[in-house]
């Protein structure tokens, strides 16, 4: 790697490392072994929970810049109907101006939406040069040079392995060369696994996230042809990655995942088959909420009307002489 990315990722490979070791120092404090590849796992899990978790601020603006472009569409539509058809620099010049002055004026971002991704690119080469050089049995840049039971946390991190045959620095790639089934095997789940959530976060947004409207422009035509293209990008990128990005990449699309479900189920775009499926179910909450009400007050109206009991006296045991008497 040239030296000057290198110095460009470095407090990113020292902030990914000091993730990493406090991970691993928890699960080592409660009983896992230090040296085990699943406590290497589990510690990229929590690094990827403890990264998305600092971006729900931006995911949750990206969100409310999303709307905003929803709303400014229209207009943006009516600049592009002015100019269509004219290809000169002069127009194409004023076509630009114009919808930049657009987003000014409404505070939109088109590349707001790419935030989040463009944020994780320089983590996720951080943490693969972190396993990169850590599998050389190269020093780290932070708290990975930290020596546990006599052995550098980077040596154990580099010579981790899954289950005991799957080392956390070897890809499919060098698996095949070295003729390793097994980690041929558990890389190849991954990279299913990774692919697929991949495919069904996109296919929420495609089928259940997006206006008729917008599904009639040639725009979303090509959102859902890169929506079946990516996948087979992300195949050979996992052909090449080392188990431990792997892991890494599959944590993230699960966290997309289930963020996606959530905000689509919760905060769907307007006009959308998301949007009419949560006015269905609040509807139906409603009308829940309203029958329960109505039962309630019928049963408060049954029990003001029904006439309350004479009070009965209890009657006192008598004995035998006493009741001769009485007759």
């Amino acid at each position: 790697m040239p030296d000057f990315i290198g110095q460009i990722l470095w407090p990113l490979r020292w902030i990914v490392e000091t993730v990493l070791v406090g991970w691993h120092w928890l699960f080592a404090a409660i009983g896992m072994d230090p040296n085990s590849g699943l406590t290497w796992v589990l510690s990229v899990v929590g690094l990827v929970l403890v990264i998305r978790a600092a971006l729900i601020p931006i995911f949750v603006r990206q969100i409310h810049n999303q709307r905003k472009m929803l709303e400014v569409a229209p207009q943006l539509k009516k600049i592009q109907d002015k100019y269509k058809g004219k290809r000169d620099q002069i127009s194409r010049e004023a076509m630009s101006r114009e919808t930049m002055e657009l987003y000014r004026k409404t505070g939109t971002n088109p590349l707001s939406s790419c935030l989040p991704m463009i944020i994780q690119i320089p983590i996720f080469f951080s943490l693969y040069t972190v396993l990169h050089t850590a599998a050389e049995g190269q020093a780290g840049t932070g708290l990975l040079n930290l020596v546990v039971g006599g052995e550098p946390l980077y040596a154990s991190f580099g010579a981790s392995s899954l289950f005991g045959i799957a080392p956390l620095k070897q890809s499919f790639q060098g698996a095949l060369a070295d003729h390793q089934v097994a980690v041929m095997v558990i890389a190849a789940i991954l990279v299913v696994l990774m692919i697929a959530s991949q495919f069904i976060t996109q296919l929420q947004i495609v089928s259940k996230n997006i206006s008729p409207e917008v599904k009639a422009s040639p725009t979303f035509r090509q959102q859902r042809m890169l929506m079946y293209f990516l996948p087979f990008a992300m195949l050979f990128s996992g052909y090449a990655f080392p188990l431990g990005v792997i892991f890494y990449w599959l944590t993230t699309n699960i966290w997309t995942m289930v963020q996606q479900y959530i905000v689509i189920r919760n905060m769907p775009t307007p006009g959308t088959e998301a949007a009419q499926a949560r006015e269905a179910r609040l509807a139906r909450r409603r009308r829940a909420a309203g029958t329960a009400e109505v039962a309630a007050e019928g049963d408060l109206a049954v029990l003001e009307e029904t006439p309350p009991r004479p009070p009965t006296q209890r009657q006192q045991p008598v004995s035998k002489n006493r009741a001769k008497r009485k007759r």
